[in-house]
């Protein structure tokens, strides 16, 4: 669609200075060069925070406000030829301040009004106000996945630039975020947040949905673009263009946020009857020089942060490796269910670090693993950045020749001094003729034994233990792989060990 500078002017103009359209008023042209307008709008004046929503909603307690459940039949396009349908998610408690959402069609966009009876309420629901500024704090995505003639969800956009999408067969787990800002920095962290959302209404038989957002953030604003395609796999291409307020000297690019909380790594702090409690269970990474990296994930007692300095990345995510139900033993959380979650960027990314913080927790609840491109310069106050990623959500969404690590595994050595390391790769047809396979195992910290390699006949796949002695240190980096005529034949498997 082709707007004239002046109307396009004029609809950007209205659009800014209105807190809050409604269904009445009349719909507006809509461009994506509107949403980048908005944005760059808004950095140049100083960050104001939207007003939260009445108290009443912010008074609602956790029982109270998961009483309040989106009714399916309201959902937006639901019951049409549109091949999605989206519900809507109500204000309050952890969610102070409404997001506005718009719905596209045919070029105009028009505001989704927030409508009480679009709700199931339980009788603990006190009466709660509802206003023409009244909005929602998040949406979540429908479709045709499994079940022919019914909908299910596999995508939500809730909290701050927060949003998480599952693959067919699929439980959600893992996060996805529009940016992040100082994580892991001494003077806390900033979150920005998506504060609108244009939807443009697909045309049946369109399998992808296209998604709108405007982020705004003290030290940056952003206009971003999803194309979203649900399947075994849910791909989102992501277009982002940024301008900062201020300074950006720890800003992180495809940000990813997990949880995980024990494994056969170490568990001596949780009496727990599963074997191990986690979203996700290690940092995979592609570098530029196309070397692949598995890092198992670590609950540290005091945050850490690891960077993979790198030049123009060929992906990373955080994956879920364990898929067994024996793995957790749980049958509510189905951990064994959640995806894997692959960033894969598009042109060059130039020279940075990906970049993992592992923050200490005692309970599942809490998401406690980032991981994140970070640039090596920082952006300056007033500049604009444009990038575009791909995001895989799946069993594990990216896959290379090389044998996987399976299963790390960590004890104290049984026989004699230091601790004990237990690798196991997947079976491969480069392992049929093991003889020629040679393992490799460094460590700037600490004394490493001489290896022991030898088949599992469990999995099919090698196992690889070596035992470090770590002495006073109270840090040591493990480094391993199999190599066969000097030529990978594994994945580097990269551990940091904390005393």
């Amino acid at each position: 669609m082709m707007l004239s500078r002046r109307s396009f002017l004029a609809s950007v103009s209205v659009l800014a200075l209105v807190p809050r359209a409604f269904a009445a008023a009349p719909a507006e042209p809509f461009e994506r060069a509107m949403v980048t307008a908005l944005a760059r709008d808004l950095a140049s004046r100083p960050y104001a925070p939207r007003p939260g929503v009445p108290d009443p909603w912010q008074a609602l307690t956790y029982e109270q406000y998961r009483s309040i459940r989106f009714r399916i039949d309201h959902g937006l396009w639901a019951g049409t030829e549109t091949p999605f349908s989206v519900d809507f998610f109500a204000p309050g408690l952890y969610f102070p301040r409404a997001v506005q959402v718009e719905s596209v069609e045919a070029g105009m966009t028009r505001p989704v009004a927030f409508e009480m009876d679009m709700f199931d309420t339980g009788p603990e629901v006190p009466p709660l106000p509802v206003d023409e500024a009244l909005g929602f704090s998040g949406l979540r995505l429908r479709t045709e996945m499994h079940r022919p003639g019914e909908t299910d969800e596999f995508c939500v956009f809730q909290g701050a630039s927060y949003f998480r999408a599952i693959g067919l067969g699929e439980a959600y787990g893992l996060s996805a975020r529009g940016l992040a800002l100082k994580t892991g920095d001494p003077m806390g962290e900033e979150f920005p947040d998506f504060i609108r959302f244009w939807l443009e209404r697909p045309e049946p038989g369109q399998r992808a949905m296209v998604v709108h957002a405007l982020m705004d953030s003290p030290s940056v604003t952003g206009a971003y673009r999803f194309e979203i395609t649900a399947g075994e796999d849910t791909v989102m291409e992501v277009e982002a263009t940024l301008f900062a307020r201020e300074e950006l000297d720890h800003v992180g690019l495809g940000p990813l946020t997990s949880m995980f909380l024990y494994d056969a790594t170490d568990r001596t702090r949780f009496d727990d009857f599963r074997p191990a409690v986690h979203d996700s269970n290690g940092l995979l990474i592609r570098n530029g020089a196309g070397e692949v990296i598995w890092r198992p994930l670590a609950n540290p007692r005091a945050l850490q942060i690891s960077s993979f300095v790198d030049e123009n990345p060929r992906g990373f995510g955080l994956m879920q490796r364990a898929r067994e139900f024996s793995d957790f033993a749980d049958l509510e959380a189905h951990y064994h269910r959640r995806p894997g979650l692959w960033v894969k960027p598009h042109g060059d990314w130039g020279k940075g670090a990906v970049t993992l913080v592992e923050i200490p927790a005692d309970q599942e609840i809490y998401d406690n693993i980032v991981a994140y491109w970070r640039p090596a310069t920082p952006y300056a106050a007033g500049s604009e950045v444009t990038l575009s990623y791909r995001l895989t959500w799946g069993e594990e969404p990216h896959r290379t020749p090389l044998p996987r690590v399976i299963r790390t595994a960590m004890g104290d050595k049984t026989f004699g001094e230091g601790r004990l390391v237990v690798i196991d790769f997947e079976a491969s047809p480069l392992f049929d003729d093991a003889e020629g396979l040679e393992p490799i195992v460094q460590s700037p910290h600490a004394q490493i034994a001489p290896p022991v390699l030898q088949r599992n006949p469990d999995t099919g796949g090698m196992r690889l233990a070596f035992s470090f002695v770590p002495g006073e240190a109270t840090l040591v980096e493990l480094r391993a792989q199999l190599r066969r005529d000097k030529e990978a034949a594994s994945e580097v498997w990269l551990y940091r060990w904390t005393a």
